[in-house]
């Protein structure tokens, strides 16, 4: 789930990683950081924190040049530590490179200990890591046939931008499961970020999505900077379906298709497979908002704002202990009692993952007079972990793996809970192409199994 951003021929370049590192901080707030090239050497600043924690005036006069590339980091593996931050920087024989990857090596753990066999000295936990000894290793004389050579033995799902002294490498897995796009800037320069969103801050054109299995090579020209394409591998594509439901922000569009639309979508779906009486419609905001609407819409039941989110603190799904978890969800949400005292509400929520958040935010409706509560899903049932980058449980968490939707409602305090179908959200997706569905139907295409724990990843 992290934010990845690269920069290239533009003399603002690491100011403008920066803003689109910004743009993206939903996709994680562990750690940020952003490596810059002068085309003599590479610098790099990197911390735990949010963007604005990291950066200031004085950052930039270090971070100079006309490449950058840029991170955001959600972790599913390894220490909160800044060791565990992005871009990964090296020394090596063909001088200095910096790598940003999102998404998660299914094949981490057998690579890493061949590279250990072989003398390899790892000082992080990230499978990020494996990639930069992978190209270190390599007999190839050039980079560019190093990258291939290392991603070559990787397995999963990735977004890569390698940053050289002159050159700046993007490469996507060949099942597209992570979203990555290309757009150009006023100045001539390019930038490749994981969300279109960024685009829209810094006032990139949008050009085009890279290709599922495509490596773009960005390199100066007389002109000022131009890029080539290799396709490396035949794609096979099965971008995931939880950047539509959860993670992208609601004004990207993803692989052609804008978030806030298909949530909208989903939402009308949910409503024609999950009718209830109700008075009330309201979202667990915010990433349940546009699903809420369009569930409003399509049932004819008045939608409201009813519960109120406290934009200053993080995601509850992705602290690391339950504990913290638990209380954030009270610090989080606060419902507006004189509206949905004695009112029927239905709750629409993106999707339910332990039960735990549901089941508070259930009692707190609840407490503030609510008659009885709906909890509805705008995503099917999560029966499976995820090894391609999100921070799933074990299948023994996962609360939809064992409990029927009746039995969640009993068990959350719930009047009933209805989850999408897996047909409707395929519906509300397109039938286009064949989305990665793994946390609904576990087909773990691109390697690793249900209850394996060795695919984790940065």
């Amino acid at each position: 789930m992290c934010a990845v951003v690269g920069v290239y021929g533009s003399e603002e370049a690491s100011k403008i990683a920066y803003y689109a590192l910004f743009a993206m901080q939903h996709r994680g707030q562990e750690s940020s950081g952003i490596a810059a090239s002068n085309g003599k050497e590479i610098t790099l600043i990197k911390n735990r924190g949010r963007v604005t924690d990291i950066f200031d005036d004085e950052s930039f006069k270090i971070l100079n040049g006309n490449c950058a590339i840029g991170h955001n980091r959600y972790s599913t593996a390894g220490k909160d530590s800044v060791l565990d931050a992005q871009p990964v920087f090296a020394r090596y024989k063909l001088g200095e490179i910096a790598i940003a990857h999102n998404g998660n090596l299914t094949n981490k753990l057998e690579v890493r200990e061949e590279l250990i066999a072989n003398g390899a000295i790892f000082q992080t936990y990230m499978d990020t890591e494996n990639i930069i000894h992978l190209i270190a290793k390599s007999q190839k004389e050039k980079l560019q046939d190093r990258i291939e050579d290392a991603v070559d033995k990787i397995e999963g799902a990735y977004c890569l931008i390698i940053e050289s002294r002159t050159k700046m490498f993007v490469i996507r897995d060949k099942f597209g499961i992570r979203p990555l796009s290309i757009g150009q800037l006023e100045d001539g320069g390019y930038i490749v970020s994981s969300e279109t969103c960024a685009f829209d801050l810094v006032g990139a054109k949008f050009i085009r999505d890279v290709k599922p299995g495509e490596m773009i090579i960005f390199e100066k020209c007389e002109s000022g900077a131009t890029f080539t394409s290799k396709q490396l591998y035949e794609p096979d594509y099965h971008p995931c379906a939880f950047e539509y439901i959860y993670f992208a922000r609601p004004d990207s569009d993803i692989d052609g298709k804008n978030v806030y639309e298909t949530r909208f979508k989903c939402g009308e779906i949910l409503a024609k497979e999950h009718p209830v009486d109700a008075d009330l419609i309201l979202p667990v905001p915010d990433s349940g908002v546009a699903a809420a609407m369009g569930y409003a819409d399509a049932i004819g039941i008045p939608f409201q704002m009813g519960i109120v989110r406290n934009h200053y603190v993080g995601r509850t799904f992705i602290e690391p202990t339950q504990k913290i978890r638990d209380l954030k969800v009270k610090l989080k949400l606060s419902p507006i009692r004189h509206m949905i005292e004695g009112k029927k509400v239905a709750i629409i929520d993106d999707s339910l993952v332990r039960g735990t958040t549901s089941k508070q935010i259930v009692k707190m409706l609840k407490d503030n007079g609510a008659k009885e509560v709906h909890m509805l899903i705008a995503a099917p049932e999560i029966k499976y972990p995820c090894r391609y980058g999100i921070d799933t449980p074990t299948k023994e968490e996962l609360i939809s793996n064992s409990l029927t939707p009746e039995q969640i409602a009993e068990k959350i305090g719930a009047k009933s809970v209805g989850f999408m179908s897996i047909d409707g959200l395929k519906d509300a997706l397109g039938r286009d192409r064949e989305y990665s569905l793994v946390s609904f139907d576990g087909n773990y295409f691109a390697g690793g199994c249900a209850d394996s724990l060795n695919c984790s990843g940065n």
